[in-house]
């Protein structure tokens, strides 16, 4: 899915553009849309049919939120609740230049779910994705920074871009653009590096940190906006600082009494001892915790993203056709496969499962991304490969498939 929205090739794209620079990529240099993603008949039966909620959608006009009050409310008989989108209240406040948002939409919408959930595999990092719609002759927010790395994927309409170089580079979730406002108005004064429309299937790529501004012309303008709010080493380094809390007594003890918050030499001296002592803690068990710290990044991941889902009824039916019915691993579902003492153990980041040992080949084949059924089980005959995938079913760590 990377490639859809690159006109380079991965590697170029890693080396050159990935958390560094800007890529615009035009649709007539890689011809190729996106309206399979998201169309404007798709954005009416999300808006009429699908009973979208808040925080699911929001609007905004002339750079500021509109009050959720004028365009949500109940839903009727059987559905008494207040925050769904009313679609006669979204069309007036459209009509009169409020641009909307459809915030996670790799929950809500089955074809931007498949190209999140690929694109996850792709990247190696956590993924969302967001539309937005704009009326002819409307702006977004001022030029800002966002804390995640961004592919804008043009769906319809025209949208003209500006680009500025960051004022902060690489900012995290605690660096808002809101704290660089003076920053950031002289920097718009600069030469932007990217002052462009976008038309239908071009794409640009923008790292975390880089500013800028959009605003539609004489015709409304779809495009998806798809968020990778990546690991970084911030996470490694929180995670050791958690292990190393964990491990060592003395640097979760209390700081001494009758410390006078303003007397700043004496703090800073504390400070010191303290810092110093976490970093001779961290320099001296880095190999032994670096297992660890790993185990820590791969819940933090699994947090942040969700494995493909499950369908209760169908997979019922398939636990009790075990024998016949074919399956595969369950999408981007986190599982190591290991073995040790006569076990073959699947570790989940919730919980550990468990086979005899005679199960391994079996499992791996799986685990590889191998569509089987019960005959066909590496390892197994037809009886036992048929337990395996009940109990697989169940666990939810493979699907029925058809292919």
């Amino acid at each position: 899915m990377l490639s859809r929205c690159i006109s380079v090739d991965p590697g170029t794209f890693e080396r050159e553009h990935w958390g560094r620079s800007p890529l615009l990529s035009r649709a007539t240099s890689l011809p190729r849309d996106f309206g399979d993603l998201l169309s404007t008949h798709a954005v009416d039966e999300l808006l009429a049919e699908r009973g979208v909620r808040a925080p699911f959608i929001r609007l905004a006009k002339n750079g500021s939120l509109i009050d959720r009050s004028r365009f949500l409310g109940p839903a009727g008989v059987g559905a008494e609740i207040g925050d769904q989108v009313d679609s006669a209240k979204a069309l007036a406040q459209f009509a009169d230049g409020a641009s909307i948002v459809l915030q996670g939409l790799h929950r809500l919408w089955p074809p931007v779910i498949d190209f999140v959930r690929d694109l996850v595999d792709d990247l190696g990092h956590p993924v969302q994705a967001n539309a937005y719609i704009t009326p002819p002759g409307s702006r977004g927010f001022d030029s800002h920074h966002d804390v995640h790395d961004v592919f804008v994927l043009q769906i319809a309409g025209r949208k003209h871009w500006t680009v500025h170089r960051p004022v902060f580079t690489n900012p995290l979730e605690t660096h808002p653009w809101t704290d660089f406002r003076a920053s950031i108005t002289d920097r718009v004064t600069e030469e932007p590096t990217i002052d462009t429309d976008l038309y239908p299937g071009d794409a640009l790529y923008l790292p975390r940190g880089w500013l800028h501004s959009a605003r539609t012309a004489d015709e409304t303008a779809i495009h998806l906006t798809i968020g990778v709010p990546a690991l970084t080493r911030v996470d490694v380094a929180r995670a050791a600082i958690d292990r190393v809390a964990s491990a060592v007594a003395d640097l979760r003890a209390s700081l001494p009494i009758g410390i006078d918050p303003g007397d700043h030499d004496a703090l800073e001296a504390e400070s010191t001892k303290v810092l110093l002592a976490f970093a001779d803690q961290i320099r001296d068990r880095a190999q032994e915790w670096g297992s660890a710290v790993a185990d820590d990044l791969t819940r933090t991941f699994a947090s942040r993203t969700r494995p493909a889902a499950v369908r209760p009824l169908a997979t019922l039916e398939a636990m009790a056709a075990a024998d016949t019915t074919p399956v595969r691993w369950r999408h981007g579902l986190i599982t190591s496969v290991s073995e040790d003492d006569g076990r073959v153990r699947l570790r989940l980041t919730d919980r550990v499962v468990e086979f005899p040992a005679i199960c391994a080949p079996a499992v791996r084949h799986l685990r590889d991304g191998h569509a089987a059924t019960a005959d066909t089980l590496p390892g197994l005959d037809a009886a036992d490969g048929a337990v395996v995938i009940r109990r697989l079913l169940r666990e939810a760590i493979v699907v029925p498939t058809t292919s």
